[in-house]
């Protein structure tokens, strides 16, 4: 009997299946962040009153719409012209404090992606532009999965027979190399999209166009095992706290808001007390790049 157990996998006691959670990197950022932020954003319903529009993710958007408009273009059609093009054809003005500034900040984006046409090579075809990536994985080799890791990866190259996950940036300072080894996101974007593509993948990059800089990292099976350790740990607390809220738990303990200075600029201040306590409120466009 006691192999028939074991073939089961009751063998440690466990009878019944582990449930596989559902996670994205930006979900398990923002539970990691802050708890009650995650409540507000995915629990919810209906959402709770937020800001308005911020200009830096107005800035944001365009420049990463504008990026994969090009890359959808045929490869004589890369050019830094029709990049600027682009910027002016996938412009708002959300958040901004007035015309002019939006004006500029036009100008600059436009700036940025010519720069980036001229000082880069775009005439390989992506694997991926805004590609949705999915894959069930485990926290350590050799266990069941216990989560999905979902999203979608700005883009994805195909270089020498591996994958490189690329990431673009537009906020006010340059990553380095470790940065874009310490990017959760990157590192679950590059195992998910390993499984969902069938290539190796452990090469990350952050394009931060602002200034041009390219920082890159490779990673290991150790450093990507490390990340998804990690993601594993908040995706447990976070199934835990969702469960217990489900019945009837008290959702201000189960999930606690973390009050620093990111309330400031936080989507969800006008709904939360300890938020607007903790730091005084930002304007909508105080985190454009200089």
């Amino acid at each position: 009997m006691g192999g028939v157990k074991e073939q089961m996998g009751f063998d440690f006691g466990v009878a019944q299946p582990v449930r596989l959670t559902k996670v994205s990197p930006a979900r398990l950022a923002t539970f990691d962040d802050c708890p009650r932020r995650y409540r507000l954003a995915y629990l919810e319903r209906p959402t709770p009153q937020r800001t308005g529009p911020w200009a830096h993710s107005t800035l944001g958007a365009v420049v990463h719409n504008a990026l994969r408009a090009l890359f959808d273009l045929p490869v004589l059609k890369r050019v830094p012209q029709r990049a600027m093009a682009l910027v002016a054809e996938f412009w708002k003005d959300a958040g901004f404090e007035s015309d002019e500034q939006a004006a500029r900040y036009r100008a600059r984006a436009k700036g940025w992606v010519a720069e980036y046409v001229e000082d880069n090579d775009v005439s390989h075809d992506p694997v991926g532009l805004e590609r949705w990536v999915s894959a069930p994985v485990s926290p350590a080799p050799g266990e069941r999965p216990s989560m999905i890791i979902e999203g979608r990866a700005d883009r994805i190259d195909a270089r020498d027979g591996e994958l490189v996950i690329v990431d673009y940036k537009t906020g006010r300072r340059p990553p380095d190399e470790y940065e874009a080894r310490a990017s959760q996101a990157l590192a679950l974007y590059a195992v998910a999209a390993a499984r969902t593509l069938r290539m190796p993948c452990t090469t990350v990059e952050l394009h931060h166009l602002p200034t041009g800089t390219i920082a890159a990292a490779e990673h290991t099976p150790e450093s990507l095992r490390r990340h998804l350790q990690r993601a594993g740990e908040t995706a447990g607390d976070l199934r835990l706290a969702t469960d217990t809220l489900d019945a009837g738990g008290d959702g201000d303990v189960l999930f606690p808001a973390r009050p620093d200075r990111r309330c400031a600029w936080c989507d969800f201040r006008p709904s939360c007390a300890a938020g607007q306590e903790a730091a005084p409120a930002a304007q909508p466009w105080d985190l454009l790049a200089p």
